[in-house]
């Protein structure tokens, strides 16, 4: 299976990582996967993990209400920037619709309700090196100084294998990374092949020239599969993304 799927990966352009862990043996396969690339979406996924830290210590609230103001609207993906202004959802509201929809409103508005400082800060003591939030999403004149959010394939299996093992900071807080990554709605890519029955826990990114998919797959050996690709071609990788994913899952069933 690894010479298969390295063969798969060499063969697509651009800058690619991968990471895959059968988390039953302890079996890994890697590519690049300390590379650091531009998260698109990612990035969702340490901003998830610090917001539930902050709940947990009780600086924050999972019912607490908060409004959607024209200045906090974003592009899409996302449902809150065709909502009226002065909306109010609640912060478990935003980090649901962050993840399972890819929310760009909901995201801007977590990380300015928690903090970049101390999303980055909870990334570096849970072992990352190379993963940073730099900049809020859209932030075009940070962009313009070059400034971009990045993960590895890597360290973004580290996050998912510790969640698997209810080691991410907490029980509570993993279990609930899981339940939401599993509630995830954008299934076109590493789901793609599987079978429906199956549970898969993940989160998306994209771009122009970047598509990512990350997440563990509950098969009979539950595996983590992390894809990250930057200046690719899109539609290629993720069909090689969606064989992988299926290669990956008909080994666990061995």
């Amino acid at each position: 299976m690894e010479t298969k799927l390295i063969d798969m990966l060499n063969s697509l352009e651009g800058e690619i990582g991968f990471y895959y862990k059968d988390l039953k043996t302890g079996k890994e396969i890697k590519y690049k996967e300390d590379e650091p690339l531009i998260a698109a979406s990612i990035i969702k996924i340490p901003i998830l993990i610090e917001i539930l830290r902050q709940i947990e210590e009780g600086r924050l609230k999972k019912d607490q209400k908060v409004k959607v103001q024209r200045e906090d609207k974003m592009p899409s993906c996302g449902a809150l920037t065709y909502m009226h202004n002065g909306l109010e959802v609640t912060i478990e509201d935003l980090y649901t619709l962050m993840i399972i929809h890819s929310d760009n409103t909901a995201t801007n508005m977590l990380i300015k309700i928690s903090g970049m400082e101390n999303i980055n800060n909870t990334m570096k003591n849970l072992g990352l090196k190379k993963s940073k939030l730099n900049r809020l999403l859209f932030d075009s004149e940070e962009q313009k100084k070059g400034k971009e959010n990045y993960i590895t394939s890597f360290e973004m299996g580290i996050l998912l294998e510790k969640m698997n093992s209810y080691r991410l900071i907490s029980e509570n807080i993993s279990k609930e990374i899981d339940r939401v990554l599993k509630l995830q709605r954008l299934n076109h890519k590493i789901p793609y092949l599987i079978p429906n029955n199956i549970e898969i826990g993940h989160k998306t990114g994209e771009d122009s020239g970047i598509t990512h998919d990350v997440g563990v797959v509950y098969s009979k050996n539950p595996f983590i599969f992390c894809f990250t690709s930057n200046k690719t071609n899109v539609i290629q990788a993720e069909t090689i993304l969606r064989e992988m994913a299926l290669i990956c899952y008909e080994n666990s069933t061995i």
